[in-house]
């Protein structure tokens, strides 16, 4: 029991089913499809491209009857409440779209120039300051002090003690000028 595999081992067969009738395409039909200027490739980008559009067109209209109804709570609430309220609904919403204008009405020329700005600030951060002359003095005196006792590395404590506390020190330094 088991001894046997449920399948044979020989290579798996192959069913082929043969058509009693021929397969025939009309003359039209072959032609049209070599005639086809349109690859798979240019459809599907036709068919992306509609697919963007009418995304596009169903995000305007419900951007529309959320105006519409922004707008109506609006009269609603002027007309409901008194105007002893500090910041009215109306002026929540009306600061928003002025955001939004202002947003929509950034031009090339004042991009180009926010642009400018933030690589005036890269490249003045990118600049390497000179290394601290106290940090290069721990440094050397740490090497001095490994290459004198190669085989006794934990001689040189002190000296690693005082490296690390100057680069703690230029950190911090490093860390107060990015905040500021």
């Amino acid at each position: 029991m088991g001894a046997d595999q449920s399948k044979p081992l020989g290579e798996p067969t192959q069913h082929v089913f043969a058509s009693e009738t021929p397969t025939r395409f009309s003359g039209e039909l072959v032609n049209k499809l070599q005639e086809s200027t349109q690859s798979d490739g240019t459809r599907s980008a036709d068919l992306e491209l509609k697919i963007q559009s009418r995304v596009a067109a169903e995000l305007e209209r419900l951007a529309d009857e959320e105006a519409l109804r922004v707008a109506e709570t609006i009269s609603k609430a002027d007309s409901g409440s008194s105007s002893d309220t500090s910041v009215s609904l109306l002026d929540k919403v009306t600061g928003e779209a002025a955001e939004k204008e202002r947003r929509a009405q950034l031009s090339n020329g004042s991009v180009t120039k926010e642009i400018e700005a933030l690589k005036q600030k890269l490249a003045h951060r990118k600049k390497l300051d000179k290394v601290d002359p106290a940090v290069e003095s721990a440094k050397e005196e740490l090497v001095l002090c490994l290459r004198l006792n190669d085989r006794r590395p934990l001689d040189c404590w002190k000296e690693k003690e005082a490296f690390k506390k100057a680069v703690a020190r230029l950190e911090q330094d490093f860390v107060d000028r990015t905040l500021r």
